[in-house]
This record gives C-alpha cells, structure tokens and sequence, in this order.
C-alpha cells in the first residue's frame, strides 16, 4: 500500500485535484469555471522534468532566465479578478512558462501572450503545441506597451511587478474590460484590479504579491526594479 498523500505527489491527476481543493477552493477560489480549469491543466508540463514532482506544490518555481512559475493559488486570484468569460479576447503581459495563457486558454476564446525572452517564448510555444492548445497568439517584446495591433482587449492581467499602472495597458482595455496588475517595488507589490465604466476607471486594491519585475518603456529599465 502507499503511503498516505504520495498519489498526490506522483500521479498529476491526483495532484491536480488536491491543489484545486486545498489550495485554491479553500482559500476562497469560487468561480467553477476556474475551478476546472486549474484541474484540467497539467501544470507539470510547464516546469523541467526535475521539478515536475514540486509542479503542484503551494509556492513559485523557476524556470530559467532569472524568471518563475507563479503559485498556483496567486494564479487563481489573478485569473477569478478578471471575471473571464467564454467569448472574451484576453491579454496576458509576460508569458513566462506559458501557464497562465493555458488555464486561460480554456476559459476565453483567444489568449494574446507577450513576452521579454525569446527562448521562454519559443518553449511556451512548444509546450502549447505540445497540449494541442490553438486558441493562444504570441509575440515577443516590449509588454508594458500592450499589443495595440489587436486592442480593445475584453481583459488584461500582468505576470510582472510594476512600478505603476502603464497608460498604453489603460489605454487598450474595452469598455467593461479588467486590468489585474502587481504594483509596487521589486521586492515586494500588491494586486490592483481596475475596470474599465467607459471615460473612466474604477479601482481596487488586493492581495499582497511578489513578483518578478516588469522590463519595459513604461515600466521598470533593464537592471532596476526596486
């Protein structure tokens, strides 16, 4: 017989199901479609094969080039904030490993993903080649500019500390539309949610966060982020 918890640790299945119940449901992760979508996404796919038994594990990991994989519950928060439904276009700012695009992926019609690094871009793509995952629209650059090109966005979430909110991410939200960004120092930032009443935007202020800085025109320069 195995040991009690090891399922948990060596069948991703099993995993998959106790991260969305002790992580994620239990910590006030409500929306359902969100739910099965963290169950449904094979989160190991996204790290290297030597961390895939810590893939659903309640913490970051790395995945190279001085960049992370978010914990899944700060994923959940992000991902819940935007209020994403079926036929929304949603912009993610920082690829990164390519997991929040995937769980996003299987809650909107079409992901746009924008990232700084082009070898964590072309292994994103891979990966969602890999997962059969079609619906995700990729570019590498300057993300703290958006992706004008296909603006208004039905949402926006930043993967990336700011050091404030860029206008151009302001600027491409549709009416209606959320933005959810970390905003802070480089240590250390808190969750903002804006929303989009037609000229205006009304805003608020959740939960506390660390993430990697944001690199770009309107946000942190190359080397700063503090």
């Amino acid at each position: 017989m195995r040991p009690e918890g090891e399922d948990a640790r060596t069948d991703p299945v099993a995993a998959r199901k106790r991260m969305v119940e002790v992580q994620l449901r239990s910590r006030g992760i409500e929306d359902e479609r969100v739910l099965d979508a963290f169950a449904s996404v094979p989160r190991h796919r996204f790290v290297e094969p030597a961390m895939r038994l810590s893939a659903y594990g309640d913490h970051a990991l790395p995945i190279g080039e001085g960049q992370t994989i978010s914990q899944p519950y700060m994923v959940a928060v992000m991902t819940q904030a935007l209020r994403p439904k079926a036929e929304d276009r949603i912009l993610e700012i920082g690829t990164g490993s390519g997991y929040q695009a995937a769980v996003l992926a299987r809650l909107v019609r079409t992901v746009f993903t924008v990232e700084r690094v082009p070898g964590l871009a072309r292994r994103a793509q891979a990966i969602f080649a890999g997962l059969g995952i079609d619906n995700v629209i990729q570019r590498t650059g300057d993300g703290s500019l958006g992706w004008s090109r296909y603006a208004p966005f039905d949402g926006i979430v930043v993967t990336a500390g700011a050091p404030r909110i860029p206008e151009s991410l302001r600027e491409q939200l549709a009416d209606g539309a959320r933005l959810v960004i970390p905003v802070g120092t480089g240590a250390h930032q808190v969750l903002r949610v804006l929303e989009r009443r037609g000229d205006r935007t009304v805003e608020r202020t959740g939960e506390a966060c660390t993430f990697v800085p944001l690199i770009g025109r309107e946000a942190w320069r190359e080397g700063s982020g503090s």
